[in-house]
Parts: structure tokens; sequence; C-alpha cells
């Protein structure tokens, strides 16, 4: 019944991932201030870290931008410095570095989140990404499956960097794949927009608390 199931989905993400999930197909939250939701992905070329994207078969995408009126240096210890993630990210519970040193390409993390009452066996979701491109100061892309019983999400994730008058300007875009996204692409895009919007709201609000005068 698609009733039913698209009610089971709201149920199932009702707190953010790390990676993008959060809420469900209801009236749209708020957008952090500053943030701003790209055009729909048919009208604005892919977002890439040295030549690779997202998913270009995924059906569940979304990009999102944010201006952050901090220094780029700021930005980008904040968004690398995986295992610090959970001080300023709620919905973080764990974050642990597989490897060791300033994220580069190949290092791999492993992070959780929690899951509220659902009608499948997940309390959690444990996240494995793994870093495929990295420019310092500039990009970095990860992949890897977020999983918990029942439930299995495959994730592309791009972000780039980039020195504005002002401050940094924050892009990123992501892809989900999996059987449960895959049964109903609204919800699930709705979720990715959520989540991906709410990280840029905490990386905003975070990095410039860090800076005490803001760059001209």
């Amino acid at each position: 019944m698609p009733g039913t199931h698209r009610t089971h989905l709201r149920a199932l993400f009702t707190v953010p991932l790390a990676i993008g999930l959060l809420g469900a197909a209801l009236p749209a939250a708020a957008s952090p201030a500053g943030a701003a939701a790209s055009p729909g992905p048919r009208a604005a070329r892919s977002l890439t870290c040295r030549g690779a994207g997202v998913d270009p078969a995924a059906r569940v995408r979304h990009r999102a931008e944010i201006l952050v009126h901090a220094p780029l240096r700021t930005v980008w210890k904040l968004q690398t410095d995986v295992e610090r993630w959970p001080s300023w990210q709620a919905p973080v519970t764990t974050a642990e570095r597989l490897d060791h040193g300033p994220l580069h390409r190949g290092s791999a993390f492993r992070w959780t989140t929690p899951v509220p009452p659902n009608p499948t066996p997940a309390t959690r979701l444990d996240i494995t990404s793994t870093v495929e491109q990295l420019r310092h100061h500039s990009c970095v892309r990860w992949t890897g499956p977020a999983t918990g019983e029942g439930l299995h999400i495959d994730g592309v994730h791009v972000w780039n960097f980039t020195e504005v008058p002002g401050g940094v300007r924050v892009s990123t875009e992501e892809t989900h794949t999996g059987p449960q996204v895959d049964a109903d692409v609204p919800t699930a895009t709705a979720i990715l927009r959520q989540g991906l919007e709410a990280w840029l709201g905490d990386l905003k609000t975070t990095a410039e608390a860090r800076t005490p005068h803001r760059p001209n």
C-alpha cells in the first residue's frame, strides 16, 4: 500500500544523519540564514572534486550552498577534523578516524547516528566513509554506506570551498541510492535536502563563532 509505505518512511527518517538524512516529506523547514538550494539537478552542472562527482544514475540527490563569514582555514579545519564533528553537529553521536594525520585521499572514518523508533529493527545507523578525492582548502569527495538493521543507503558526497568577498562559499551535493530511498524518491529527496541544509547551517554557525573579527 503506497500510503502506508510513505508513512513508514516518514517515521524512519525523523532525525538528521550527518550524511544528509533529516525530517520527512512535511512542509519544508526554514533554511539556515544564507543557505540556498541550487536549481534542479538538470539545471546546473554537478559539483566535482578532481573531476569526480556524485552518482549520475541516482534519483535521490540535492545540492545546496551557504556563505560562511569566516576564513577558509577555519571552515576547512571544521569540516575535515572528522573526529570533532560530534562537538558541533548534534546528529553525529560518534566519529572515529580509521587512519591518522590530516584528511587525505584514502582516509576512512566511521561514524554513527541514532534512529528513533521505526518499522525496522534499526536503532542507529553506522556509516563508513572513504575519501576518494581531495584538494587542500578546495574540495573533498567521499563515498560509503549507511547501514542499520533492515536499512541500507549508499551515499556519494562532494564539498566545494571557494573564497569570496566576505568569507567562503560552501557548496555541497549528495546522492543516495538503496532499496528504502529508491522506493520513495520524493520523500527521500526532501529528507536529503533538509539534512544538507542543517549541516551547512551548523558549519556556518560554528565557523563564525570561532571568528572574532569577520573577514572583510
